[in-house]
């Protein structure tokens, strides 16, 4: 069978901490990795290849989907009502701006999602259920894994306190990630450090960038704002600290926590109904910020309850292999090929 061209359409790494981006590599990275012999890779080339897979929605690659002769899909990192909390634009736009988001859905001739749990809202927004895939978001070993070195060693490298219990919070900050409530936990563990890793990808337009720029600015004595690292530093951080926590209110299914899983660090999340069926069920969970307190003060003093939750990091780690995600994208991309052609 001869190779299967592929367009990948993305804007998406050139801003840096989204895990739309960090998708998009790891997808990148696989198929340069195991599909070579099955798949010829392009980026934001012109529109006449066998698929056009858009990553972003850009008008651009909106126009090269409706021109093109080959099978259209689109990532849906997002719905239209998990963009509040995210960004901050005048009612009329924002209105304007969920509607073209969903006419470019409409448009694809396949939606592949990252949580399962979608596939509802999303049917009932209008899309038809037969063009919906499922394939989950995965992140490749080679980026990150356990690090030999111990914590103390990385904790030096980084100019982070030996002995300090470290929690880590990562993603863009914004309303819809819990940033705010990130900020009252640290307040009520003085003797913690907090660290956020990320900024504002969207700059003034991020939905409470006034408040939160001030926070930035202004931090509590035990929180550090890191900016938006590059990814290939994140690795080290994660092996760095001890937990990992995601008081976000929305999501489909954050890349923290698979990178989070890789290096064995264990989590705590917001209690949301998306994660039950991708995580398993395998992670603390609370739903206010004093649970969210008592699960930090859990693991941390309890060293059964921590090595427990690092044994079910590497299950999730295990599940979302890029072996088995790859054979997911080869079949799909193989089928829908082969659909009326």
């Amino acid at each position: 069978m001869n190779k299967i061209k592929i367009n990948m359409l993305s804007m998406a790494d050139q801003v840096g901490g989204q895990g739309v981006g960090s998708a998009y590599l790891e997808l990148l990275g696989l198929l340069e990795k195991k599909g070579k012999e099955d798949f010829e890779v392009v980026v934001n080339k012109g529109r006449n290849y066998d698929i056009l897979h858009a990553h972003t929605i850009e008008p651009r690659n909106l126009f090269k989907m409706l021109l093109t002769k080959g099978k259209t899909i689109c990532y849906v990192h997002f719905l239209p009502n998990t963009l509040d909390g995210s960004i901050h634009l005048p009612k009329p736009i924002f209105s304007i701006f969920k509607k073209y988001v969903l006419y470019f859905y409409k448009k694809a001739d396949y939606l592949v999602v990252v949580n399962p749990s979608f596939k509802k809202e999303m049917i009932e927004l209008g899309l038809k259920k037969e063009k919906i895939v499922y394939i989950p978001n995965f992140v490749s070993p080679k980026n990150f894994y356990p690090q030999k070195q111990n914590k103390e060693v990385l904790r030096k490298k980084l100019n982070l306190p030996k002995k300090a219990f470290i929690i880590l919070g990562a993603g863009q900050v914004q309303t819809r990630k819990g940033v705010l409530d990130f900020i009252e936990i640290a307040k009520k563990r003085k003797n913690d450090l907090f660290l956020w890793a990320g900024g504002f990808s969207f700059g003034n337009i991020t939905d409470g960038y006034q408040e939160l720029k001030e926070i930035m600015e202004h931090p509590p004595k035990n929180v550090r704002f890191l900016g938006i690292l590059p990814r290939e530093e994140m690795n080290n951080l994660y092996n760095a600290v001890d937990l990992l926590l995601v008081p976000s209110y929305n999501e489909l299914f954050p890349m923290t926590i698979l990178e989070a899983a890789s290096t064995n660090t264990p989590f705590i999340l917001r209690d949301l109904d998306l994660y039950e069926e991708i995580l398993f069920n395998k992670y603390p969970k609370a739903h206010n910020n004093k649970e969210f307190i008592d699960a930090i003060d859990n693991l941390k003093k309890n060293p059964k309850a921590y090595e427990k939750q690092v044994e079910y990091t590497k299950e999730i780690a295990s599940y979302y292999s890029e072996d088995a995600i790859y054979e997911k994208w080869k079949k799909f991309y193989t089928e829908i090929v082969k659909k009326d052609n």
